[in-house]
């Protein structure tokens, strides 16, 4: 059966596009996939027939007769047609092999074809580098996946889970689905919410994470849980962030961080092992969260090259200069800014004006006013001096203190950022030094296969908000201090100072896990409530299931999430989680393919007691 427009009945395969090698020459096979290039010469049709799995040539020969047939067929094939092909695998003529081919030293000599499926002519090439604009690649999602980069990032995706899950039910972890369907939580983000057609008035949650769930599996004894968990969280989005997400989620009781960390570190290592072919040692180094910041300016330090943050506050602490004298104004909590700077080594000639006027801008949405940047003189005349719009206001033993202080050297450039607020110090600068890193090659490629792990530890266990006026918790409610601040943890002293059993896993500059050691007493927990601004009746409303059952005898526990998002993306090489979902969304949340979100009848409305209200938007 050679026509398209006859009963389909051939569509099984004997084998798949990209297993055919030298070994099975003479032998009769079946294929199905999809058509890639096709190339008529004149007598000679080849195309290119493709699935998951790769790529096979197919060649129809009208001189010989048992494919005069399919010959015929072949004339009318086109771009994405879906095929079903029989034929014998021989060997590629002298000369025309193709080595970057797995099936490059054969070709298939078509007898019979069949048109399973016609194509419309796709609005963009299926093709490994695809030019074209990522939103009409969103739009057609379904297209873009047939491309070998984004299939090979799913397949590794299913490999990582696949590991995760033997290697975890190796160490004991039983996989337990916690509801999608559930209470408002507050941590950290706006909840989706769902309403309740059967409890009119009333509404679920979906989970930014199974936080409170996985916690009541550890009081209910079963000591060692994962799952790899749907998560949902209402945020602006970056390139590294989507609003439903998947995570690892682990929880094991009676552990600390000496027994935990090794368990982790095992995993990481036993996936670049098993998918990229890679050793990476352990254990990971450790890093304070105090150091990160005013090593890196940032708590996911990426490690791999230099340019550390310096911290210039004694230098100019008495500076009658007014940019740096606004730093040293304290609080009513007795904290105050600091002045800090970044030394590129033997680069100020790179930089022009320009150059720095678009590096100041750079940091002005991470709340920088400004960006004072130096170059130090080459030898000659004024070897050695600096060259600044802000030089003329320094003291010559300020001067002197800093070129010591940073050990500068002709032709190095330094920036500097000064604040009142040490969070805006650090964000700009953390951010420039990476911008810095990758604007001058000390950012290694995907490519260089560089992987610096690193445990963050020691994370401050609350935060003031200026804006609110109170503490908020700075990873989640459930965290518990480090064992030398509870005394004023419970006392409710020096919270600025207390430092949360938390962790983070970083790896070249991303976080891809964090976790922590959780509260475990009831009482403690309801300290915890009262600190953040809750009364006993709120956290009650919130959490009253949750702080009931840990009256019923609560094991110490904790726990870690990896973001499988991020984790898969690193190891792929790619450059946003994007790339590694199936179905992802845009930055502003949206579907392109799908056109979701949308709107809803008015019956559904109805059904639910729900009027909607439309935004007024301003002219």
């Amino acid at each position: 059966m050679t026509s398209a427009t006859k009963t389909v009945k051939r569509t099984v395969r004997s084998h798949h596009c990209g297993e055919l090698r030298a070994s099975d020459l003479g032998k009769e096979i079946q294929l199905c996939g999809w058509i890639g290039k096709r190339r008529d010469h004149g007598g000679l049709i080849f195309a290119d027939i493709r699935d998951r799995y790769g790529l096979t040539q197919i060649v129809f020969d009208p001189a010989i007769a048992e494919s005069k047939d399919a010959h015929e067929v072949a004339s009318r094939l086109r771009s994405e047609f879906v095929i079903w092909v029989k034929g014998k695998v021989r060997k590629r003529p002298e000369g025309m092999t193709n080595s970057k081919l797995a099936t490059g030293e054969i070709e298939l000599i078509c007898s019979e074809l069949e048109i399973l499926s016609e194509a419309k002519t796709p609005p963009f090439a299926i093709d490994d580098e695809v030019e074209t604009s990522e939103n009409l690649r969103l739009k057609y999602r379904y297209l873009d996946l047939r491309r070998g980069p984004l299939q090979r990032n799913l397949l590794t995706r299913h490999k990582v889970l696949q590991i995760v899950r033997n290697y975890l039910d190796g160490h004991g972890f039983c996989d337990v689905e916690t509801p999608i369907l559930y209470k408002s939580t507050p941590e950290g983000a706006r909840d989706f919410i769902v309403p309740s057609r059967m409890n009119p008035g009333t509404f679920y949650a979906l989970p930014q994470s199974p936080q409170t769930l996985k916690q009541l599996l550890m009081i209910s004894g079963m000591d060692r849980y994962y799952q790899i968990a749907r998560c949902f969280r209402d945020e602006d989005l970056r390139a590294d962030r989507q609003p439903e997400f998947t995570q690892i989620d682990i929880e094991q009781s009676f552990m600390d961080e000496e027994a935990f960390f090794p368990i982790l570190e095992g995993m990481m290592k036993k996936l670049w092992k098993e998918v990229l072919n890679v050793d990476i040692p352990t254990p990971f180094p450790r890093m304070a969260y105090k150091e990160a910041m005013e090593r890196f300016g940032s708590d996911k330090p990426d490690v791999r090259f230099g340019l550390e943050l310096k911290d210039l506050s004694e230098v100019f602490g008495k500076s009658e200069f007014q940019v740096f004298k606004n730093a040293f104004v304290k609080n009513g909590r007795g904290i105050s800014g600091s002045v800090r700077a970044i030394v590129a080594p033997g680069v100020a000639e790179k930089f022009s004006r320009k150059d720095l006027d678009e590096l100041t801008a750079f940091v002005a949405p991470y709340g920088a006013k400004g960006l004072l940047w130096m170059k130090v003189n080459a030898p000659g005349a004024e070897g050695g001096e600096l060259q600044s719009p802000a030089a003329k206001f320094f003291s010559e033993e300020e001067k002197a203190a800093l070129k010591s202080k940073l050990n500068l050297k002709p032709g190095d450039l330094v920036l500097c950022v000064s604040d009142a607020k040490n969070k805006v110090v650090f964000d700009a600068l953390g951010a420039l030094r990476i911008k810095l890193g990758e604007k001058l090659g000390l950012v290694p490629k995907p490519a260089d296969h560089k992987y610096a792990f690193l445990w963050v530890v020691n994370f401050p266990l609350m935060e003031f908000d200026d804006k609110e006026n109170r503490f908020f918790a700075a990873h989640h409610p459930f965290t518990a201090p480090r064992p030398e601040f509870f005394d004023d943890f419970i006392a409710g002293r020096n919270l600025d100072a207390i430092e949360a059993s938390a962790y983070d896993l970083v790896l070249n500059g991303v976080e891809v896990g964090g976790g922590s050691l959780r509260i475990y007493r009831s009482d403690v927990q309801a300290a915890m409530f009262k600190l953040l601004g809750l009364s006993p009746e709120e956290a009650k409303e919130k959490f009253g299931f949750f702080l009931e059952a840990l009256q019923y005898g609560t094991p110490p526990h904790g726990g870690l999430a990896f973001g499988v998002d991020r984790l898969v993306m690193l190891m792929c090489g790619a450059s946003a989680i994007r790339d590694v979902i199936a179905f992802p969304k845009t930055a502003s949340g949206h579907d392109l393919m799908s056109e979701t979100p949308s709107g809803v009848t008015k019956e559904q409305l109805d059904e639910l007691g729900l009027l909607v209200r439309q935004s007024q938007k301003s002219t």
